[in-house]
């Protein structure tokens, strides 16, 4: 059957974004190096949101920042440049005090300079899309600390905005809380971080581009050190 923007006769385009086949599941790793090898055809790209509570579908996203994960001619990972946006809530979106308390962030303020969801998204998609035509992956896979949170809230307004390329694997993550379990015994992300001898700021968490650039930063430290003991394919 083909689908609305197929022109008549044209066998159905793939949908980028539909969950991996039987036979994709199967397919080997990309030929040559690179991430895309490393990582089987995945993009990593670490995230970070802050919202309003905890329910993706009712309370509102007011921070998203994006770091994707680069390779060097050696085969160790490091971060690139962080993309991030403030959010306006969305027409409708709750917004729990308590969650507001915690984040310390004002969704009012008139200096946020916040961006309507679907803009802000397209700013940190755009980045990424162009990130991995150059790499050969196929996809990004998202990257984060407990990451089904993050992943839960991109996902519920990329269906509020009607974004229909979300470069985004619909269900499969790297969580560096059970990177950091294994490599440190600590899952807590200021724990992980003083564990892996990376630098921590208590005033300058719970910011998202903080957040994701230190998630970033530790997912690499992980990742390298399991080059440096042997465990890697490259």
């Amino acid at each position: 059957m083909n689908t609305p923007t197929d022109p008549p006769g044209k066998l159905p385009t793939k949908n980028p974004d539909a969950p991996e086949t039987l036979e994709e599941l199967a397919a080997p790793a990309p030929t040559g190096g690179g991430i895309a090898r490393r990582f089987r055809g995945f993009l990593p790209v670490v995230v970070d949101v802050e919202t309003a509570g905890f329910n993706a579908d009712t309370d509102a996203l007011l921070e998203i920042a994006a770091v994707p994960i680069h390779m060097d001619e050696a085969g160790l990972v490091y971060p690139g440049k962080t993309v991030s946006a403030h959010v306006e809530p969305f027409p409708g979106a709750n917004l729990e005090a308590s969650a507001l308390a915690f984040t310390g962030i004002d969704p009012h303020h008139p200096l946020r300079i916040a961006e309507p969801e679907g803009k802000a998204l397209k700013k940190i998609f755009e980045p990424i899309r162009n990130i991995l035509k150059g790499s050969h992956c196929s996809r990004a896979i998202l990257v984060g600390h407990n990451p089904s949170f993050d992943l839960a809230f991109v996902k519920a307004a990329v269906e509020r905005t009607g974004i229909k390329r979300n470069p985004f694997h619909q269900f499969s993550t790297f969580d560096t809380a059970t990177l950091a379990g294994l490599a440190y015994g600590q899952t807590v992300l200021a724990r992980a971080i003083a564990a892996a001898g990376i630098e921590w700021s208590n005033n300058e968490a719970h910011s998202a581009v903080y957040d994701t650039e230190k998630t970033a930063e530790l997912f690499c430290v992980i990742v390298n050190r399991w080059k440096e003991l042997g465990g890697s394919p490259i």
